[in-house]
């Protein structure tokens, strides 16, 4: 007798085998594809970035001051500079080795905001992979758009602090020795960075360490202070009493009446003079949302709300579950957040709101997760949703055209979709200027001045009324590299450069070449920026140099004028 065979089927795969996070070989198919989103969504509008404006004097400087380094001069010694020169010496080591271009300059700016995302990234993962691809995303949308890639040490500063937090705040109840010093010297090095990051990475890492033990504090603590050591040789080179000035002193007290805007900023109006002349530059959004002017106010009272958010949250699931990693990473980055918050109300306008946001608010997802009830566990895409839409809602119809707006339009330059901004060249090197007009005008001079300067001579850029120091057209120095700055107010501000002992009258005096411009005249904020200062520049300009061209036409005035010494005039 024949017994038929007993049919055989092969078990379903179990529901582990079919989630999205899966492995491949060993590797994790979730954290592959959200990496993959996250690098797509820099190189979207990476194209429209490399050849978009640039901020005449911020990326200026940034451009400047590594080229003036390479030449042997010294922050805050041989010129103005607020910050730490940690950013300046590691960017003047990548002109070293790539050469000195806006190309280079803003890859690294790139690095640095990738350092931002991933670092969000790094944290939000740990509640789930669709987690942490919504906070990097969110995180990248807020912190790109405002002054595009330019390479400031503030980003740079954020990516290291963060992930010295991260490091020391995940690392579990028995980290590696080797970990918590990595942690501390990335801190150390974000202090080289940004001085003021003190508080915010201070709050970060003892949160991330409470309560601690010595064997978990001591290595940490000794990489902290092997990573700000360098800052002795930089005290040694520039001296303690330029350093400390130019570091503290005058960013905290000279700057700030100068710069300063309302608190809180006005409803019906934009009070600072970038975002008022970026505003000229129509952009459309098709859903329903505030006008520019109140997602400003609304993002003011936002950046606090979601720090003190998160860092509340964090707080509560750590006592709530004593020593459990997810809750104090929460916690230290929460207060980390919170640390920060200075950087947004010392000048609350766009850019410092998405410096500060592109942490707390990225993480607004986590901190609502925690909060949701532990029933939803068996539904975890409600819960993902759920966390992710306050999140959305504020980057799309609260202030989409500071994030999602200028994104969408930096995606679209990228494929030639209304193109922003207008190269300066000379011999090799460009800048991308926001307005055509001015640019055509800034090439005619960069011509004339490059047929007529020779190398070593001095120049100095300056406005046209040099009573008033608003801003600096920085930029033209490192078009000229041959040329050596003849002022140290490279970077020019208000109440610093135009002071009756600022010294800068002497500067004027001892150049050879002057581009005086007429961009920036109609400068209008609510602070002291349009207090007249000491005339003396002014007079030494009348009294020394001869104008040899003027270039374009701005409502019957000039653009920029070119001024020589008389005396090289007559010869």
């Amino acid at each position: 007798m024949t017994v038929a065979a007993t049919p055989t089927t092969t078990p379903a795969p179990p529901a582990e085998a079919r989630r999205w996070n899966r492995r491949w070989n060993g590797i994790d198919a979730a954290e592959v594809v959200a990496v993959v989103l996250i690098l797509a969504a820099f190189a979207l509008p990476l194209r429209g970035l490399m050849r978009y404006q640039g901020p005449p004097m911020e990326e200026g400087f940034m451009l400047v001051f590594p080229q003036e380094v390479l030449r042997g001069s010294v922050p805050n010694r041989d010129f103005l500079h607020l910050y730490g020169p940690g950013s300046l010496w590691v960017l003047a080591g990548t002109f070293e080795v790539f050469g000195t271009s806006l190309a280079t300059e803003r890859l690294f700016g790139l690095v640095q905001h990738m350092g931002i995302v991933f670092g969000v990234y790094a944290v939000a993962r740990h509640w789930g992979r669709k987690t942490g691809l919504v906070c990097a995303l969110a995180s990248l949308v807020i912190v790109v758009p405002p002054i595009g890639l330019t390479a400031l040490a503030w980003n740079g500063g954020v990516a290291l602090a963060l992930w010295s937090v991260y490091l020391a705040a995940s690392a579990g109840p028995e980290p590696s020795r080797r970990r918590m010093i990595t942690a501390g010297l990335l801190g150390g090095f974000a202090l080289l960075y940004r001085p003021d990051l003190v508080l915010a990475l201070g709050l970060g890492l003892l949160a991330s360490v409470w309560k601690p033990t010595v064997d978990r504090l001591k290595p940490l603590v000794a990489g902290l202070v092997a990573g700000v050591a360098p800052i002795v040789v930089h005290l040694a080179m520039a001296g303690f009493k330029p350093a400390f000035e130019g570091m503290f002193l005058e960013p905290v007290f000279m700057l700030r009446p100068g710069r300063s805007l309302p608190v809180p900023p006005s409803w019906s109006e934009l009070d600072g003079f970038l975002q008022k002349a970026a505003g000229l530059r129509t952009l459309g959004w098709a859903l329903p949302s505030p006008t520019s002017a109140q997602q400003v106010a609304m993002w003011f009272y936002l950046v606090p709300l979601s720090a003190l958010f998160v860092a509340g949250v964090g707080i509560w699931a750590a006592r709530r579950r004593p020593g459990d990693r997810r809750a104090t990473l929460l916690r230290a980055v929460g207060l980390f957040g919170v640390g920060m918050l200075t950087q947004a109300m010392q000048r609350p306008d766009t850019a410092h709101f998405a410096w500060v946001s592109c942490v707390p608010m990225a993480l607004l997802p986590v901190a609502v997760l925690e909060l949701l009830p532990r029933r939803w566990s068996a539904a975890p895409f409600k819960r993902w949703a759920m966390a992710s839409a306050p999140l959305v809602l504020i980057l799309v119809a609260v202030i989409p055209h500071y994030t999602l707006r200028t994104y969408v339009d930096l995606a679209g330059q990228s494929f030639g979709r209304n193109v922003f901004g207008y190269p300066v060249n000379h011999e090799g090197r460009n800048f991308y200027y926001g307005s055509p007009e001015a640019a055509a005008a800034a090439n005619e001079l960069v011509a004339d001045l490059g047929e007529m300067a020779e190398p070593g001579e001095r120049l100095l850029v300056g406005p046209v009324d040099m009573r008033f120091t608003p801003y600096s057209d920085a930029f033209f120095y490192f078009l000229f590299p041959d040329l050596v700055p003849a002022t140290r107010y490279i970077e020019m501000d208000p109440g610093v450069a135009n002071r009756d002992d600022s010294g800068l009258a002497a500067e004027v005096a001892s150049a050879d070449w002057l581009i005086l411009s007429n961009v920036w005249s109609n400068w209008d904020e609510p602070n002291t920026s349009r207090d007249p200062g000491s005339n003396e520049p002014n007079e030494v300009v009348d009294e020394l140099f001869c104008e040899v061209g003027r270039y374009g036409d701005r409502d019957g005035a000039p653009w920029f004028h070119l001024y020589r010494r008389c005396s090289a005039v007559t010869r």
